[in-house]
């Protein structure tokens, strides 16, 4: 064969393997093509089970990747919400689970922010909520009006409700606050008011503007709606906590007391609703009411904020991102003009608002970058309004809202949550940054603090637990301690094992506030002695117990065993006896004995105290000498400034009876006493117990045995100062029998 013939050889050999190879690539493709057929055919997913699970493997995953690339958990659900929509990859269908959830997570926002508020301080700074609502609502809308008119060539109906859609904000980068811990801090508080403030007036201008499109509307509707609002301002302030303290008071059941406080919020965004507001306002201000009901730090306010973090407000959060439709922003240059001018108006109003607030109350940058961002983003909100606008008829066959405008707003939703979300991250870091570099005087480190909770009886044990998480420091975070003691007779196995299925019980009921408790069930010939010894085995720093509530086993009113503890222990102890739930309480009255303010143990009492009063949002009011009242005053104003404080001049310990005509059942009565020996102690205290018994019986008590000879290492005891002290003299016991004679 010559060259020829060999190269006809060749070409045919490559021409058959290419046309093997093509025809290989072909069939490959088109079993590609044919499995991605098969399994688009299988999208989008409408089965509820396989839609629940994807959300939830999107709750768990987004996190995961954000934190990753240093982005914000909420900006991932958001865009999760674009990928998985009918506008991304069409892998979920919207359906109702996210309509209900959706607006069950924008009402746990609404709601928690309420929840949260210190209402203390909103009451010192109501000027400073006004003016910034006012800024906040109307810079906004004014700029972006004005801005829709000239510029878009929108008409003034069409640029009022994009103005008003402006002028209101979600919040919804609040759960960032939470896990920075504050959402207590002033700015924080401002953003929260300032935004319920501008989003009630933009809500209100709204159902004015969509009224005016009704034939017969006027003064009627604007009379039919304040006498409406007026009723149920008022029905809720009267009604729920009324209703609250009845439920709380005879149910302690854990589920039904979170859905009791889910009916009260869904109720009130009902209500709201009827009377024309969205139902995000009425969820904040049930929020509100139910505010001093709740303690920061109790259960339930765990469980609500678990539950609503978990799962409720990433639904909303997912169910936002799925509505919005990023492929409008390729479909030409005049639908970027709108969704830049709209965003950048829209933001730069609520910037401005917010730095000239910041400017105006001396707060720091910071703080003005919080405010910013808290109130700079658009969610369910905005999509209601444009809704509202796209049911208005302007003219036959042509409604208020076109689709540029829609797809404007709803691009401008995505702009704004991720704006808003980026700046309140980097504001938190900073605010935190600045008080570690500003530390307060005394750090919380050098406290001693760690609570002994002495239980025995199952009724009791509950109550002593909820008073020291409320007591504690939770800057410290140290764990408590639960002891029980046992006597060591023919029955301690029975009763050990009671304690230690108490004890137990105990934990589960700490772990729901996230508190640890280190438990011990003891043996002991001596009850007083077994408290004693494991007082010093765990290094505490006070105690807490219940008084006795089986009179037929001991009918001193001290019980069998605590004279012998207070006499024999220097350390704070502190007696309670609750005959309703802490949470139902208006009022704390604290009687001080004269000469308190000498003791060792004063500002650990009163520490003590005031947290107490500031986690349930309550009144404590003090009774004792102008020397002691001036002190206590000054240490509450520096320490506690929220806590609202009374101090009643009290001349004599034989007032203490005159008192109790004053201390209501939703009164905590607390007595400041002291041991035998001490600078504050008097001879009237030995008539303590009996006043105690005659004259407030059946009220809640608690009375503190102070710090009084601080730390001491071991008991001392001499011939001239023996441990043990009789509750009743012998002179007590004379002078009673020649009354009685």
């Amino acid at each position: 064969m010559d060259n020829g013939q060999w190269k006809m050889v060749i070409f045919s050999v490559a021409a058959a393997n290419y046309s093997l190879f093509t025809l290989h690539f072909s069939l490959k493709n088109r079993t590609f093509a044919h499995r991605m057929t098969l399994l688009t055919s299988y999208l989008p997913i409408t089965d509820p089970t396989l839609i629940f699970f994807v959300v939830l493997l999107i709750i768990l995953v987004a996190p995961i990747v954000m934190s990753k690339l240093r982005i914000p958990h909420i900006i991932g659900m958001v865009l999760a919400g674009v990928i998985i929509g009918q506008y991304g990859f069409n892998i979920l269908v919207r359906d109702n689970s996210f309509e209900l959830f959706g607006r069950v997570g924008l009402y746990y926002i609404m709601f928690l922010a309420g929840l949260e508020m210190d209402m203390e301080g909103v009451k010192k700074q109501t000027r400073s909520f006004i003016v910034f609502g006012l800024l906040t609502c109307f810079v906004p809308l004014i700029l972006t009006y004005v801005m829709a008119i000239t510029m878009l060539g929108y008409s003034s109906t069409a640029s009022f409700l994009l103005g008003c859609i402006m002028a209101s904000n979600t919040l919804i980068a609040y759960p960032i606050i939470g896990r920075y811990g504050l959402q207590r801090h002033q700015s924080v508080m401002l953003s929260v008011g300032s935004s319920m403030i501008s989003l009630f007036m933009a809500l209100v201008m709204l159902a004015a503007f969509s009224g005016s499109f009704e034939s017969g509307s006027g003064w009627l509707f604007w009379i039919l709606f304040v006498v409406k609002f007026a009723v149920f301002c008022a029905g809720s302030i009267i009604l729920i906590p009324k209703l609250t303290r009845y439920f709380l008071r005879r149910y302690s059941d854990a589920v039904m007391q979170y859905i009791f406080v889910l009916g009260i919020m869904f109720l009130s965004a009902a209500l709201t609703s009827l009377i024309g507001i969205e139902g995000i306002f009425g969820a904040f201000f049930s929020g509100l009411i139910l505010n001093r009901y709740i303690p920061h730090v109790s259960p339930l306010m765990n469980r609500i904020e678990f539950i609503g973090n978990a799962l409720f407000i990433p639904y909303f959060l997912i169910g936002v991102g799925m509505l919005i439709n990023v492929r409008t922003l390729f479909t030409g240059i005049d639908m970027l003009w709108i969704v830049f001018l709209i965003a950048f108006f829209g933001t730069f109003g609520k910037a401005a608002a917010a730095y000239i607030s910041s400017l105006l109350f001396r707060l720091s940058k910071a703080d003005g970058n919080m405010m910013f961002g808290l109130t700079s983003a658009h969610a369910a909100g905005a999509i209601a309004m444009v809704m509202v606008g796209m049911r208005l008829e302007v003219a036959q066959g042509q409604y208020l809202v076109n689709d540029d405008m829609l797809n404007g707003v709803v691009i401008m939703i995505l702009v704004t949550c991720v704006i808003s979300t980026l700046m309140t991250e980097h504001a938190a870091q900073q605010i935190i940054l600045q008080e570690k570099r500003h530390p307060h005087v005394d750090s919380p480190q050098t406290d001693d603090e760690k609570i002994l909770l002495c239980v025995k009886y199952p009724e009791i044990a509950p109550h002593l637990l909820y008073l020291s998480i409320l007591m504690r420091d939770q800057r410290l975070n140290r764990e408590l301690v639960a002891l029980n003691v046992v006597y060591d007779d023919q029955n301690s196995n029975t009763a050990r094992q009671q304690g230690l299925q108490l004890l137990e019980r105990l934990q589960q009921t700490a772990s729901a506030s996230d508190v640890k408790v280190q438990t011990q069930v003891r043996l002991a010939t001596n009850i007083a002695n077994g408290i004693k010894h494991a007082f010093r085995e765990f290094a505490c720093s006070e105690i807490i117990m219940g008084m006795h509530v089986h009179t037929d086993i001991n009918p001193r009113f001290w019980g069998e065993f605590i004279q012998s503890l207070y006499n024999g222990l220097n350390r704070q102890i502190i007696l309670i006896r609750f005959v309703q739930p802490m949470s139902t309480l208006r009022r704390i009255q604290v009687v001080v004995p004269s000469r308190a303010e000498f003791e060792p143990g004063f500002h650990r009492w009163l520490e003590r105290l005031s947290r107490l009063a500031g986690q349930l949002d309550c009144r404590i009011q003090f009774h004792g000498r102008n020397e002691s009242l001036v002190l206590i005053a000054e240490y509450i104003n520096n320490r506690h400034p929220s806590v609202r404080a009374e101090y009643t001049h009290m001349e004599h310990w034989n007032e203490l009876p005159r008192l109790a005509a004053g201390i209501a059942e939703d009164h905590l009565f607390v007595v400041v006493t002291a041991r035998k020996g001490t600078i504050s102690y008097k001879n009237a205290l030995e008539r303590l117990p009996d006043e105690l018994q005659k004259h407030f019986s059946g009220k809640n008590l608690m009375i503190i045995f102070p710090d009084q000879f601080g730390n001491t290492k071991d008991e001392r005891m001499s011939f001239t100062e023996a441990q043990h002290h009789e509750e009743k003299s012998i002179y007590d016991t004379i002078s009673k029998w020649i009354h009685k004679s």
